[in-house]
């Protein structure tokens, strides 16, 4: 019997701080849930602190059946971020410093879950602190070639530069931005047809393909032999966080199904239009959306 592929999410567990209430979030935690609700193998690497947010951390991955053994306990506190949303419900945040996540230590558990790895997220933000760069970048070039290795951009304040951008996207084989991180990413393209811009970013880094989400405008994808630019599916939006992390967990599974380009897409979509109708990052999905690849 084959056995279900290993999908990992890399880098920060935090609770999204928001004026009425507290929720679970991190991308890569985010990340983690949405692949857990459609069905994986999925563990997350991280670390929390020896609190009441650590505890309850470890309850929500438990709850939504991500593997946790190899999130790490720290004295430093769990991470959290001031989310404030504006009248469209789009999230603008402000990080806590020197917390938990940016203290992530390499470890042999570390390195047996990476060479067991079929996809690995991560990001920009995990890597603020030079201990925890060190220790998502080792995890990243530890996975196997054939694994999936994705850089969910996720830019955040000021906590990226250029080195850790070349960096990640050499250890990556799949970029996804999205509208507002493409022009970070590649300045210098702002003027090109967006599936060429896309394109020379997938030949520039060599990418197996290049996601480019627009928010309510769809989202385009550009891989080595097929492209797909489709428009966004329509949502009441409460609020938008979280539904980049669901349209990346959906491509994931898309990709390791070998589903066509246009098929992945459209579900994702699907999925972060839903993801967006619902308070917090990861609202339980209906089942119409739970099996997208199912025939």
């Amino acid at each position: 019997m084959n056995q279900p592929p290993v999908i990992v999410g890399l880098g920060e567990i935090l609770w999204d701080v928001f004026p009425d209430e507290s929720r679970f979030g991190g991308a890569p935690a985010n990340f983690a849930a949405h692949c857990a609700a459609l069905g994986a193998e999925v563990a997350m690497v991280s670390a929390v602190g020896e609190d009441d947010l650590g505890r309850r951390a470890l309850e929500e991955l438990a709850a939504r059946n991500v593997n946790s053994d190899c999130v790490a306990r720290s004295a430093r506190p769990t991470g959290t971020v001031q989310v404030t949303l504006d009248v469209a419900g789009k999230a603008d945040y402000v990080f806590a410093a020197d917390t938990a996540w940016d203290r992530l230590e390499w470890t042999d558990e570390l390195r047996a879950l990476a060479a067991r790895a079929d996809v690995v997220c991560f990001g920009s933000l995990g890597q603020r602190s030079p201990r925890s760069c060190q220790t998502i970048r080792r995890f990243v070039g530890s996975a196997p070639n054939d694994s999936l290795r994705i850089f969910d951009v996720n830019l955040r304040q000021h906590f990226y530069n250029d080195d850790t951008l070349d960096d990640s996207l050499f250890l990556a084989n799949l970029l996804k931005l999205n509208d507002e991180e493409i022009d970070i990413v590649d300045p210098e393209g702002r003027d090109a047809e967006p599936v060429a811009r896309l394109q020379a970013l997938r030949e520039q880094h060599e990418l197996h393909l290049v996601a480019l989400t627009r928010g309510d405008q769809g989202a385009l994808l550009v891989g080595e032999n097929s492209v797909s630019d489709l428009p966004g599916v329509p949502a009441d939006v409460k609020d938008t966080v979280g539904a980049g992390d669901a349209f990346t967990a959906v491509l994931a599974h898309g990709l390791l199904r070998s589903v066509p380009l246009d098929e992945i897409n459209r579900r994702a979509c699907e999925i972060a239009a839903y993801v967006c109708s619902q308070n917090g990052a990861t609202p339980d999905l209906p089942e119409s959306l739970r099996n997208p690849f199912e025939a």
